[in-house]
């Protein structure tokens, strides 16, 4: 097994790159465990240094098995998860769950991830500590295969928690669709034989283009998986996140009022934790019922209207119930003049992307949408998990929304 860090060589800067004389694999301190090399060795283990790839080797370490879906037969330490989108804000959590059932997991990172690059090597592997991490760049399939062939692993399952972060046109082509199909590639290359994927519950209906991209990749994915020896897959369709919902708690903490649109009961939602969630995901890893399968998820306890969130959280703050009612037409009017505007700024497209999703949100529910009513269910929208809403607003009120950063488009 080689354990590889590259300090020469070219940083990738562009997707466009190919000519790569180096990837950057980074690996966060390492047990013996973890290296699955035996507990008693009969000889000294041996360490080599050839280019600078620094390989650790023992006299008897186990073979590379890559059948497919033998690594269902596997301890969980044996088997390696290859995360991508691991830097997100689900999959930090779904990295972490994965380390504590033991799994080995590779991190794919970028080497300046987070909102807007933020986040320096330096924080991502403290982020991710206990994952192997991999700087690259999933957007490019020739640097991703590149790096993961430097980092010298079979792969046997993959798990994509990569999203868009804006919502915008180009961007949900370039990660919901190219990126993820990239990851799918790459793992099927390394020996893969099973996809998890972070999808969305609202691509029932599909109105939006990031939706339209999520929805082109599963069915891609699932067509994957009728071929022989194709890729098994799990697709976690997730309800609305908490943090989504708590973009409102600073302003009626400060006694203003609750903003919902309508009468507040033109949708509801069963909101589930990022660690309940997390939860699920790890375990489509190894659960054979959830192969080939699209997997709903919402958190514990019934479905939530606007109106009854924003009543909830009053009570919690010991304020007053104050609401103000914004009408839906406010917003099909501004999103009638952008789609006007847009044909003569095209460089537009973007922002009446973002009004079209805020609409989305304000009137479609984050259910699965019942077939033989056309009307979104929550009784037949599945529940997992312990994590209430209740207790979210509770803790934030108390603690601020610290580590629930929404991203680049916020949306109430």
């Amino acid at each position: 097994m080689a354990l590889c860090f590259f300090s020469n060589g070219l940083k990738i800067r562009s997707p466009k790159v190919r000519n790569l004389k180096s990837t950057y694999v980074f690996q966060q301190p390492i047990s013996q465990n973890q290296l699955n090399l035996p507990l008693n060795l009969s000889e000294p283990t041996k360490i080599y240094k050839k280019n600078s790839c620094f390989s650790v080797k023992a006299s008897a370490s186990p073979s590379l098995e890559t059948t497919k879906s033998s690594f269902r037969n596997k301890n969980p330490k044996d088997i390696n998860v290859l995360v991508v989108g691991s830097t997100g804000y689900i999959g930090k959590y779904v990295v972490k769950e994965l380390i504590n059932r033991g799994f080995n997991v590779i991190s794919v990172a970028r080497e300046n991830s987070g909102i807007r690059g933020k986040t320096s090597k330096e924080e991502t592997l403290e982020q991710l500590q206990g994952a192997k991490i991999c700087f690259s760049d999933v957007t490019d399939l020739g640097v991703l295969e590149t790096s993961l062939q430097n980092y010298g692993s079979s792969i046997d399952v993959v798990v994509s928690c990569l999203a868009s972060r804006s919502g915008g046109i180009k961007d949900s082509w370039k990660i919901d669709y190219e990126a993820t199909k990239n990851s799918l590639l790459a793992g099927k290359k390394f020996g893969a034989s099973h996809f998890v994927l972070l999808s969305a519950i609202c691509v029932q209906k599909p109105l939006l283009e990031f939706q339209r991209a999520k929805l082109k990749f599963e069915a891609e994915l699932m067509e994957e998986a009728q071929n022989e020896n194709g890729v098994t897959y799990s697709i976690v369709r997730p309800t609305a996140f908490f943090k989504s919902l708590g973009g409102q708690v600073e302003l009626v903490k400060q006694g203003k009022p609750y903003v919902m649109f309508g009468d507040g009961k033109l949708c509801a939602c069963k909101p589930i934790s990022e660690q309940d969630l997390a939860s699920f995901i790890a375990d489509c890893v190894l659960s054979e019922d959830k192969v080939n399968q699209v997997l709903p998820i919402g958190g514990p306890g019934k479905a939530l209207t606007p109106l009854e969130q924003g009543e909830m959280l009053h009570r919690l703050a010991g304020k007053e119930p104050k609401f103000l009612k914004v009408p839906i037409g406010i917003m099909d009017f501004a999103i009638g003049v952008l789609d006007a505007l847009v044909k003569v700024f095209p460089s537009l497209e973007d922002t009446a992307e973002f009004g079209k999703i805020g609409r989305y949100y304000a009137a479609e529910s984050m259910l699965v949408l019942d077939p033989e009513t056309g009307k979104y269910s929550a009784d037949k929208t599945p529940s997992y998990g312990n994590d209430t809403l209740e207790d979210f607003f509770a803790k934030v009120l108390r603690d601020g929304m610290a580590g629930q950063e929404l991203g680049e488009q916020t949306i109430f």
